[in-house]
């Protein structure tokens, strides 16, 4: 990568990294102020929500020092890639807990709430991330290049093989999931379609329910397609690179794929606050509170200002007056 290419990277990623920290940050206030925590659909989405913020806090700031190519130690550099693939395996198996959640909202809709706890709904979101930190590590433990040197410039494919990516990211942690919450997503659509048509039940509460469900997994569903769409260019081109022998993919083909992996953890705060009721709620609140902030500190401002003028008219109308007694005063009388 040239100079002037780094430098655009590099400006990318900064501005994805900073949309993405105060995106998901309001993202998560919006949820703990609205007092959305207590559903586990929720719990779920502000651990996603927490997964994108890393990837701008953290995960950003580690591919850039990984794409310049510090110095570094081997073992300190393959913990710095797996920081990486962490939070790409901690997104999709929250992603698939998400669906599971909803799938259970609509399949078992009288005894959802005394199965899926807040309680066992936080056990789970901790599954997630513990099981993502074990299976991003395994490399540390052997499957990894050989490099046979303590000291190494920390590139990502310098410590990492193409075959630990494609094999056990893509084909075993990434493509099953994604095709258990299509298929899901599919059951959930078709029986809240079903149930809409049917009206089971009390009519005006049974739609409500089933319409309400139906939204909400179609916003889902939105965030699962921008992460597939941002996430398989980039190992499409892996594994052209691991069986393209005679196929070259340039670097800055690369580049392009991962800054568009990060960006997916920008985009979907955006989806949240436009497509999820609760959280655009909570986010129009935060917006008329900063509005009308601004506007009582401004008047505040205007009636300060008003008030010193008033003062200083009031001085200077004191000094006129005092004046002219004085001069009259001292002015002899005219006879």
């Amino acid at each position: 990568m040239g100079p002037g290419t780094l430098w655009i990277f590099l400006t990318f990623e900064m501005i994805i990294a900073v949309t993405c920290c105060l995106g998901n940050a309001l993202v998560i206030w919006a949820v703990w102020t609205c007092g959305a925590l207590s559903q586990p659909t929720f719990c779920f989405i502000v651990s996603l929500a927490v997964a994108d913020f890393l990837v701008g806090s953290v995960v950003i700031p580690v591919s850039v020092l990984v794409d310049i190519g510090i110095n570094t130690s081997f073992h300190g550099c393959l913990f710095m890639c797996g920081v990486i693939i962490m939070l790409q395996v901690a997104s999709v198996a929250l992603l698939l807990a998400i669906a599971v959640d909803r799938f259970l909202r609509v399949r078992i809709p009288l005894t959802y709430r005394s199965t899926v706890s807040k309680k066992r709904s936080w056990i789970v979101v901790a599954l997630c991330w513990v099981t993502a930190a074990l299976l991003s590590f395994i490399s540390i433990f052997g499957w990894h290049r050989s490099l046979g040197a303590d000291s190494t410039e920390c590139r990502f494919f310098n410590v990492i093989s193409y075959s630990y990516v494609v094999y056990f990211i893509f084909f075993s942690l990434y493509l099953p999931p994604l095709a258990i919450v299509t298929g899901l997503y599919c059951y959930i659509f078709l029986t809240t379609r079903r149930q809409l048509r049917a009206n089971i039940g009390v009519a005006a509460m049974s739609s409500t329910y089933y319409q309400r469900e139906h939204r909400l997994a179609a916003s889902l569903v939105l965030v699962l397609v921008l992460f597939v769409v941002c996430w398989l260019p980039l190992f499409l081109m892996f594994i052209v690179r691991l069986y393209g022998h005679n196929i070259t993919v340039p670097t800055v083909a690369i580049d392009i794929g991962v800054v568009l992996s990060h960006a997916n953890s920008a985009v979907n705060p955006i989806v949240y606050a436009f497509k999820i009721p609760k959280i655009k709620e909570a986010c129009k609140k935060l917006w008329r509170r900063v509005c009308h902030d601004r506007e009582q500190q401004s008047g505040q401002r205007e009636t300060q200002n008003n008030t010193d003028r008033n003062m200083i008219f009031t001085e200077n109308t004191g000094t006129k007056y005092n004046s002219t007694e004085n001069r009259s005063a001292t002015q002899p009388p005219v006879l």
